[in-house]
C-alpha cells in the first residue's frame, strides 16, 4: 500500500496525514512538541499510520480521538496511549452504534482498495482508552499546548482541539466543506448548534477540518453557526427534516 497516505507539512511543527484515495478523505494532525507528540486521529485503518509517523517524529505518541467513528479510530489499535471523551468510551468496548456489517458497506462505498490490503478484515477497534478527555482540559506537549473542547451534535463524545497560541481549531466533522451529517441517532441537531455557537466565541485564524479541503475560511465557523441558526428559527432543526445546503456546505439532518 505504498503511498496510501499523503504527508503535508503544515508548519516547522505540525503535520497533515491525508487519505484522499478514498471517498472520505479523512485528515489525522500530528502535532508536535518539545516532549512529546499529539496525533488528532488515525483515519480508516488502512495502511500503516505508525510507520508513517514514525518517519516524522521519534518523540513518544499520545492519540486522541475527535470522535469514535469508525473512520477517524481505524489506526488506533497501531498505538499506545489514546485518549476518547467519556461518553463514547464504551463505544469502544462493544457498543459501537453501527454494525460491523453497515461500517464495511461505508468502507467500500465508491472505493477501490489499494494493492496488498484485506479488507475483508476489517474489524472495529475496540479497546480501553487511556485516558478520558474532559472539557477545558490541557495537553502538555512541551511548549506547546492544546485544549479540549467538548463539542457534541454529530456524536455525544466529540471533540475539537483548541491551539489557542496559533489560534487553531482542529474541528473533527463539527466544521468542513462537504456535507455535515447529523441524520442518525447518535446526533443532536440542537447540539450541533449549540457547539458552534461554542467554538465561534473563539478568535478562530485557522480550521483544520476531519475532511476533505483544507484550505477553509476561518469564517465558516460562524457561516455554519448562521444556518443552524436560520433552520431553528424555521423549525427545521431537527432529524428528518431532509437536506440543508448552504454555499461550499450542507448538513443532513
Amino acid at each position: 500500500m505504498k503511498n496510501w497516505f499523503t504527508v503535508k507539512h503544515w508548519n516547522s511543527d505540525t503535520f497533515v496525514i491525508s487519505e484522499w484515495r478514498h471517498w472520505e478523505e479523512t485528515h489525522c494532525y500530528l502535532l508536535l512538541g518539545k516532549e512529546r507528540a499529539l496525533l488528532i486521529d488515525t483515519g480508516l485503518g488502512i495502511g500503516d499510520l505508525r510507520a508513517q509517523v514514525e518517519q516524522l517524529t521519534d518523540l513518544p505518541v499520545l492519540v486522541v480521538s475527535t470522535h469514535v467513528h469508525w473512520d477517524h479510530i481505524g489506526g488506533h489499535r497501531q498505538f499506545g496511549m489514546h485518549g476518547v471523551h467519556p461518553l463514547e468510551q464504551n463505544w469502544l468496548q462493544g457498543h459501537f452504534p453501527l454494525p460491523l456489517a453497515i461500517v464495511k458497506q461505508q468502507l467500500m462505498k465508491d472505493f477501490t482498495p489499494p494493492e496488498g490490503s484485506n479488507l475483508q478484515d476489517y474489524d472495529l477497534f475496540q479497546g480501553s482508552p487511556s485516558l478520558l478527555l474532559q472539557d477545558g482540559d490541557l495537553i502538555e506537549l512541551g511548549g506547546r499546548q492544546v485544549t479540549v473542547l467538548h463539542t457534541p451534535g454529530h456524536s455525544p463524545g466529540h471533540l475539537c482541539f483548541w491551539e489557542a497560541d496559533r489560534g487553531s481549531l482542529y474541528s473533527g466533522d463539527l466544521i468542513y466543506c462537504g456535507t455535515l451529517y447529523a441524520n442518525y441517532p447518535s446526533t443532536d441537531p440542537q447540539a450541533f448548534l449549540q457547539s458552534l455557537e461554542k467554538v465561534t466565541a473563539l478568535p478562530i485564524r485557522q480550521i483544520l477540518p476531519g475532511h476533505h479541503d483544507l484550505q477553509l475560511s476561518a469564517g465558516l465557523a460562524v457561516q455554519m453557526r448562521d444556518g443552524l441558526r436560520t433552520l431553528r428559527a424555521a423549525g427545521k432543526l431537527c432529524h428528518g427534516s431532509g437536506l440543508h445546503s448552504f454555499e461550499g456546505w450542507s448538513i443532513l439532518l
